[in-house]
């Protein structure tokens, strides 16, 4: 204890500074993209590693977190991730090209894969299992306001500062998390980790850098050309060989098996990978549109895409209520097809649209996803074994940071490609007209990938999920 205050909270306390920081930087970024496309003269195929870059690091670093936190510590392992994160913010600050602030926000990915899923086994250690719902709902606050915060803190420091800052906040705050994590947090380490997946990881790690690359250069080469063919073949093939190579691995860093054998979990992923394809994608246009083309400031896009984080908290708990008498399926149904038609209404939007429209379809989108979320996040591990809760949420969490990457890359090559055949180019007066167009049809790319997610709901099963739909059951709570 420190001056009485009991050692579960304290755990809580720091980890609360954590994935504040991680998730308030993950949302303020995309704010600043136009600005930074601008500053170094990049296109959207080059400025969005600055997204996927993170993404595509965080993917490939939280299924290993839980080892390296096994082998060396819990507290030493969040101590370096905090750590990591905090210096490559401040190198991301100082970035002097777009390609060094995509190195350093790849850097800035490790720190932040270890980051949350340590911090929460630290937090159900701290935690008895009778306070561990208590314990999940603190964790749904920063994980609901960072993300909403961080579009207009962001919008406000690159409009009145400078990009900078969006970077540079971050380094009080993890060095604050760190003196208090050196002093107070206890040191857990289990006596039998196993072994690390190594080619798991190799063979992940660079199969998805090469897909991402080869959707990068897409958009100005094309999917026929014969560069962006090789490096895609070659990134299937060795997800393909890194999937081969877990079903035989006795311990794997993805449990490949787990998504083969488990119906429920397998449909449900599928779900938010789809899901979360559209999502985060249309999330990237967007501000892009809004101050490249419409002439809006950074601080005004970010209180325009602030509506879809409130709509999100304010579906959240009436979900909750109604979720063991409606059923998941149903639920994330109507929130996937309401997904799928607001962001249909993105086509709408012209060189002057009431910035009021724009808040009320973030709104709405919000409401949507939200209503997705929910029933989505708790139907996933209704069938899981307490003994592979731990891998569950490792691969369930790396396809989400996958599917956001993939669709943020995927949109931006479609953007690009229709900026080149509309002849238009962002930030330029004379081609306006053009490049509207082109980002309607990748909104419209954007609805027809959310569409998929239909067909993938339709695989949800309400009888599999029957567990989290008893009274008694824990009561679904939407996680970052």
């Amino acid at each position: 204890m420190a001056r009485g205050v009991p050692y579960k909270y304290i755990v809580g306390i720091v980890f609360i500074f954590g994935l504040f920081m991680e998730l308030l930087d993950m949302t303020a970024v995309n704010v600043a993209l136009p600005t930074l496309a601008r500053e170094f003269s990049a296109g959207p195929t080059t400025v969005v590693w600055v997204v996927t870059g993170y993404l595509l690091s965080l993917a490939v670093f939280i299924p290993i977190s839980g080892w390296v936190g096994d082998r060396f510590g819990t507290k030493r392992t969040f101590m370096f991730a905090l750590t990591v994160f905090t210096t490559s913010s401040l190198l991301c600050a100082l970035s002097w090209s777009i390609e060094s602030l995509v190195a350093f926000r790849v850097l800035q990915g490790v720190g932040g894969g270890m980051l949350t899923p340590v911090g929460t086994a630290m937090m159900f250690r701290a935690f008895p299992p009778a306070e561990r719902a208590a314990a999940s709902a603190v964790l749904a606050i920063p994980a609901v306001v960072a993300p909403a915060c961080g579009p207009v803190l962001g919008g406000y420091l690159v409009e009145y500062h400078s990009w900078h800052w969006i970077f540079l906040i971050n380094i009080p705050i993890g060095v604050i998390g760190l003196i208090v994590a050196g002093i107070f947090l206890r040191e857990e380490r289990q006596p039998s980790p196993g072994k690390l997946d190594v080619p798991g990881f190799v063979l992940s790690g660079s199969g998805l850098a090469l897909i991402m690359y080869s959707l990068a250069e897409a958009g100005t080469r094309g999917f026929g050309d014969s560069r962006v063919l090789a490096t895609g073949i070659s990134g299937l093939v060795l997800i393909a060989v890194f999937c081969a190579v877990e079903l035989r691995t006795a311990e794997p860093m993805i449990d490949v098996k787990l998504l083969l054998g488990n119906k429920l979990f397998r449909a449900a992923t599928l779900v938010q990978f789809m899901s979360f394809i559209g999502f985060a994608g249309a999330l990237f246009l967007l501000p892009l549109l809004m101050q490249a083309e419409m002439g809006l400031t950074p601080l005004q896009s970010g209180l325009n895409t602030f509506p879809q984080a409130l709509g999100v908290v304010i579906m959240a708990q009436p979900v909750s209520r109604i979720y063991k008498r409606v059923g998941p399926q149903r639920l994330m149904m109507f929130g996937m097809v309401g997904s799928t038609l607001i962001t249909l209404a993105f086509i709408s939007i012209d060189l002057q649209t009431s910035q009021w429209w724009i808040r009320g379809i973030m709104f709405v989108r919000g409401l949507m996803f939200g209503c997705l979320m929910v029933p989505m996040q708790t139907a996933t591990f209704a069938t899981v074994k307490p003994e592979d809760m731990g891998r569950a949420s490792a691969v369930f969490s790396s396809f989400r940071q996958v599917a956001a990457g993939f669709g943020t890359a995927l949109l931006a090559t479609v953007l690009s490609n229709r900026l080149i055949h509309y002849d238009a180019v962002l930030f330029n007066p004379l081609t306006r007209d053009g490049a509207l167009l082109a980002f309607h049809d990748a909104f419209l790319a954007a609805a027809v990938l959310s569409a998929l997610g239909i067909f993938a709901v339709l695989l949800i099963d309400d009888k599999e999920a029957a567990p989290t739909m008893q009274r008694g059951a824990p009561t679904p709570i939407i996680e970052g």
